[in-house]
């Protein structure tokens, strides 16, 4: 809803990219790759990151080809359907941490807030500058509650009596996902609009600012 009262312009939405690319850039470095690898065996990792990048993969040529037989642009749209997928595998973390822990599932929920604000924000800034009506962009925000909804309450009853392999080959699942998500979508349409410093550097302090909300709610 931030976006709907705030001016919008393409620095703003190329600073909220960028902010957002480094916050998952982090997630992936700093919580799930060291955590998948540390309990569970390095072949579970490979299979559960392959099957992730291939469906985000196949995501992205749907929509592309739906956009494509409707004439649309599918930029704007493009961005929301990566905030969305992603918005299920935040649910996915978030469902398969409640299986493990609770504490687990807490940091995972407030770290997932800092990766989602900016990306939630962009998107829907995308439909404002595409003159979306005002209450299609609301309902599409209040959307966006529906997938990690689903898929943190979904994730939590599939797994919480499923061993440590299956609820480390989600969470791989998920960081096969978010790379594609964030290589394939985010960033390009970040780069959409010239390149400038604090961009750039929006990047650098997603990443950090992720990794020390992380830290700390670990320790």
């Amino acid at each position: 809803m931030l976006a709907e009262a705030i001016m919008t312009t393409e620095r703003r939405v190329s600073i909220a990219l960028h902010g957002a690319a480094g916050i998952v850039f982090a997630v992936i470095a700093v919580e799930l790759m060291p955590r998948v690898l540390e309990n569970t065996k390095p072949w579970i990792v490979v299979l559960g990151f392959c099957i992730g990048g291939v469906l985000s993969i196949v995501l992205k040529q749907v929509v592309k080809r739906v956009q494509a037989q409707r004439g649309g642009k599918a930029g704007p749209w493009m961005i929301y359907i990566a905030v969305s997928t992603d918005l299920f595998t935040d649910g996915l973390l978030i469902g398969t941490g409640s299986a493990v822990s609770f504490s687990l599932a807490l940091l995972l929920a407030v770290a997932q807030v800092l990766a989602d604000i900016p990306e939630g924000f962009a998107s829907i800034a995308n439909f404002r500058s595409q003159r979306i009506p005002r209450r299609t962009r609301v309902l599409l925000s209040l959307g966006f509650a529906i997938p990690i909804l689903v898929a943190a309450i979904g994730s939590y009853w599939l797994l919480r009596d499923a061993s440590s392999a299956w609820q480390m080959g989600i969470l791989s699942v998920a960081t096969g996902m978010l790379v594609v998500l964030a290589v394939e979508d985010i960033v390009p349409e970040a780069h959409e609009s010239e390149d400038f410093p604090l961009a750039t550097g929006a990047v650098i302090g997603g990443f950090a600012l992720f990794t020390l909300i992380s830290s700390y709610f670990g320790a």
